[in-house]
């Protein structure tokens, strides 16, 4: 595919329309349903932002990925994560070649889209490997540094049930997920879609609907949205609300929260919000707008105290108390 220039960014714009609506088309073939799971998924892609996707085992994480590598004409990586997993297995290492000469060998991480499966189910040391990834976008082997293609993006996956033999994400690598992303069970007219499709000899062929030039300008464009001040003010004093010794913080944060939300936080609240109204067909973002990404950008980061738990409040509804 060849990228497509565009005249100015109104028409920018508009394209991006069209292709959202195109991409979601085409996702649909695939994956039944987890609709808002699609478009959230999309929205951290276009603000050059990681994912993490929690869920239950069987509500087709892998698939989804994998079909948005497929539409978007990606490169895709599958690292399944275990205990034995070390740093170099994911990021490649250095062997001796023919002429006796070290030679770095990429590992997975070199590639557009990687999928992190159960990514809280390997060591710390691993898992700050990743983090450099992430954050850095490239990667460290024998004192040097290697970039990682453009676009990248760390699309991983945790099961919220079976926490034996885990090791817990800490918070400084959850800040650099944008969206934390809650997949649910499929409705009864959904799964019986599913299940339909799924066992006939119907062989789905996708369309490539985007290339990684035409992303990356998309991402660009995105940055280039004008955020009007009362905007930009409301999404910073809604992280300020999630920190229990900020003056702004309600009374509901000071009783179920323990720590807020950092700066992080503010800066994706802009982006995805941004993203958000573009895909509406606005040029600017509105206060509407940052409440629709706020609970993906907040829910993973803030931590609940022990009323909060024992209370079974969660971090949607804390959240949503913020409004």
């Amino acid at each position: 595919m060849n990228p497509i220039s565009f005249a100015s960014d109104v028409e920018a714009a508009a394209h991006l329309q069209k292709s959202f609506q195109s991409l979601r088309g085409a996702i649909k073939n695939m994956v039944v349903g987890q609709d808002a799971v699609v478009e959230g998924l999309l929205i951290s892609l276009l603000c050059n932002g990681h994912s993490l996707l929690v869920g239950v085992p069987g509500l087709a994480k892998t698939l989804l990925v994998k079909t948005i590598a497929d539409v978007l004409h990606l490169s895709f990586k599958r690292i399944q994560f275990t205990p034995d997993l070390m740093p170099g297995d994911i990021t490649g290492s250095e062997i001796l070649d023919e002429t006796r000469q070290f030679q770095f060998v990429p590992g997975p991480l070199f590639a557009n889209i990687v999928l992190a499966d159960e990514i809280n189910r390997t060591p710390p040391k691993t898992q700050a490997a990743l983090l450099e990834a992430m954050q850095e976008r490239n990667v460290t082997a024998g004192g040097k540094l290697y970039p990682l293609p453009a676009p990248f993006f760390v699309l991983a996956t945790q099961n919220p049930i079976e926490q034996e033999g885990t090791y817990p994400l800490p918070e400084a690598q959850l800040d650099r997920f944008m969206f934390q992303i809650n997949l649910d069970y499929p409705s009864f007219e959904e799964e019986v879609a599913i299940v339909r499709a799924t066992t006939d000899a119907r062989k789905v062929e996708l369309p490539k609907v985007l290339d990684a030039e035409t992303l990356l300008a998309y991402q660009a464009l995105v940055r280039r949205v004008p955020v009007p001040d009362n905007v930009l003010q409301y999404a910073v004093g809604l992280v300020h609300k999630t920190r229990p010794a900020s003056s702004m913080a309600p009374d509901s944060t000071r009783q179920y929260v323990s720590y807020g939300a950092g700066p992080r936080a503010s800066q994706y609240l802009i982006l995805g919000a941004k993203c958000h109204a573009l895909l509406r067909g606005k040029y600017s973002p509105d206060i509407e707008d940052v409440q629709a990404v706020a609970p993906a950008v907040l829910r993973h980061r803030m931590v609940r105290n022990y009323k909060a738990e024992a209370e079974g409040l969660t971090t949607d509804q804390i959240v949503s108390r913020l409004f």
